[in-house]
């Protein structure tokens, strides 16, 4: 039997002797945020620490990602640690850049580190020669699900399919190597505690919802006029109205924006747009809710007499937790940090495309509470540098080292007794379903 401690405090030591770098590495990225796919920056930084380290590697994959492959003595399973290169926008954040108003107000910049973090303590302490799998190392773009107009031109351009990172990374066949998968969210929280193995999560679909009426001169002849901000509004009402039809334990949110009211103040608004998204906690919720809310956009048009034009886009999958992956990393994390670092997850209202992964494969999205201010907030920072850059790797490499040593056992235990919710066929095929245009047209003929 291999020595199991003897491994992770050497892989552990390994990440202690390169602490100052991999700091410097998550404030260099901190600085210089970048939107999805467009990190080439960070892929860059990120490719050239695989290269220092002689890791094999890919570049490129899904525009900006990088796919590095670590081998063990054998390969009887395979583990994937994924980073987020990508950062949000957040124009009023003291760290925002001036021209594309991105921040990294989510902590992806830390990912990345832990992700460099997890590449050192393997390759210099030696103990992939104990391993018995392969384990991959991957920084993902496009996270977040922002700059939607950008992504769509993208996808015309038949550059991407997919609108996020991860799901283009699963199209494109780069997890098809990769049996299980970890990762890690920097967050915050009041409450005690400051680890946790992070639980399920909403998925969700995306609008752009366009209404169109007819201009008119405001005060002299708003009769004359089909009011576009007026069927917006009246949607709005019938979406705030069905709410109540909705089931809590579906975890249902709408949340919408105007992102164009009308032209000038004294011209009947002739074209108005939205963006919402619609988020639930299973693929048929999503389904069903979104279909209401179609409806209600429509009642807003036939109410006014305006036209109403719906694009909705596939956005990401509920996230399943994997309870054995779960508990594997629980045990690290007491033996690391002891029983108070320790809370429970609860359930997650925002949306991840590590989701997306979860539907197909085993997969887990820690969470590591090295930060203050709210996630996407202006006043989000991190305050400790061990929690947010150093710990989350040091509890990675410990779960891989159990996943893979003596045979592979726990990762195979693992992996025979999962049932995946979709396989990657069925999710490709759902995904692409979601994504529909709808058109109804109320305005009376002139």
């Amino acid at each position: 039997m291999t020595d199991i401690q003897i491994l992770k405090d050497q892989a552990c030591a390994a990440i202690d002797k390169h602490r100052a770098d991999i700091i410097a590495l998550g404030e260099d990225i901190r600085v210089h945020p970048e939107l999805g796919f467009k990190e080439f920056r960070t892929a860059g930084l990120v490719a050239e620490h695989f290269r220092s380290l002689k890791i094999p590697h890919q570049t490129g994959l899904a525009v900006t990602g990088v796919k590095g492959i670590l081998s063990g003595r054998s390969n009887l399973a395979s583990v994937a640690y994924v980073g987020e290169l990508d950062s949000v926008l957040v124009r009023d954040h003291p760290d925002a850049d001036p021209l594309t108003g991105a921040a990294h107000a989510c902590g992806h910049n830390a990912q990345i580190a832990n992700l460099i973090g997890v590449a050192y303590g393997l390759v210099e302490s030696g103990v992939l020669d104990s391993l018995d799998g392969s384990v991959i190392l991957l920084a993902a773009p496009a996270e977040e699900y922002v700059e939607l107009e950008y992504r769509l031109e993208l996808r015309e351009q038949g550059i991407i399919e997919f609108l996020s990172g991860k799901q283009e990374l699963l199209r494109m066949g780069a997890f098809s190597d990769v049996q299980m998968v970890l990762a890690t969210h920097q967050g915050s929280r009041k409450e005690p505690g400051i680890i946790s193995d992070g639980g399920p999560s909403n998925g969700c679909v995306a609008k752009q919802v366009r209404f169109i009426g007819r201009a008119a001169h405001a005060g002299g002849a708003p009769h004359d006029g089909i009011n576009a901000l007026q069927a917006a509004h009246v949607a709005l009402a019938a979406i705030n109205a069905i709410r109540d039809t909705l089931k809590d334990s579906d975890h249902i949110r709408v949340h919408p924006i105007i992102t164009k009211g009308g032209d000038l103040v004294n011209v009947v608004p002739a074209d108005v747009r939205l963006e919402m998204y619609v988020r639930g906690a299973a693929t048929d919720a999503i389904r069903i809710a979104s279909q209401a809310v179609d409806r209600c956009l429509q009642a807003g048009a036939l109410a006014i007499g305006a036209e109403v034009q719906i694009t909705t886009l596939s956005g990401y999958m509920p996230k399943i937790t994997t309870q054995p992956l779960s508990q594997l990393y629980k045990t690290n994390a007491l033996a690391l940090l002891g029983e108070a670092a320790w809370f429970a997850s609860e359930f997650g209202g925002g949306s991840t495309d590590i989701g997306d992964v979860s539907q197909v494969m085993p997969a887990i999205e820690a969470v590591s509470v090295g930060c203050t201010g709210a996630g996407h907030g202006a006043d989000f920072r991190i305050l400790d540098n061990d929690l947010a850059y150093i710990v989350p790797a040091k509890l990675a490499i410990m779960t891989i080292i159990d996943l893979l040593v003596d045979q592979a056992t726990q990762a195979k235990s693992i992996l025979s007794s999962y049932q995946p919710a979709m396989t990657l066929t069925q999710y490709l095929d759902f995904m692409r379903s979601l994504n529909q245009n709808t058109r109804c047209d109320y305005r009376p003929e002139e």
